[in-house]
């Protein structure tokens, strides 16, 4: 009976692995498509904009975080964070040019309070990171004291 249940979870586990990496590839090729599009309308268009190298450096991130999610199994959250404070910089400098009355300058502020708080996240994950390590350098070395 163990040995069926063995079996079964052997087989569940390479199923879930296949999916995963079949999923990666699919979410990768998506990004490179993307960001070949995008870029194809720049060379089409003659120039490209702030707006077009700020999309072109989200798919440089997203793709960066799926190849250390593909290699490590783990998913950086700072990869997450940048995403975040380049989308919302793009917005950022596409309502700029839209400013026409308060609402539009408190939708600035908004997007500009975002950008700090996660710029002020990021600096904190990477300040405990170096003095208290990572979670995963735990499970590299078992004999390592934690707090």
């Amino acid at each position: 009976m163990d040995d069926k249940i063995l079996l079964i979870q052997k087989i569940g586990n390479g199923l879930v692995s296949l999916f995963h990496h079949l999923a990666l590839f699919g979410i990768g090729a998506t990004i490179v498509w993307s960001a070949a599009h995008e870029y194809l309308k720049m060379v089409e268009t003659g120039h490209a904009t702030l707006e077009d190298i700020l999309l072109l450096f989200i798919y440089l991130e997203l793709g960066a975080m799926v190849g250390i999610y593909f290699k490590t199994h783990r998913l950086p959250v700072q990869y997450l964070i940048y995403i975040a404070i380049t989308a919302l910089s793009r917005h950022l400098v596409i309502d700029v040019q839209m400013v026409t009355d308060n609402f539009h300058i408190l939708l600035l502020m908004s997007i500009t309070a975002a950008i700090v708080l996660l710029s002020l996240s990021i600096f904190i994950l990477s300040y405990t990171s170096r003095k208290f390590g990572n979670p995963e350098d735990d499970n590299q070395h078992p004999g390592k004291d934690t707090l």
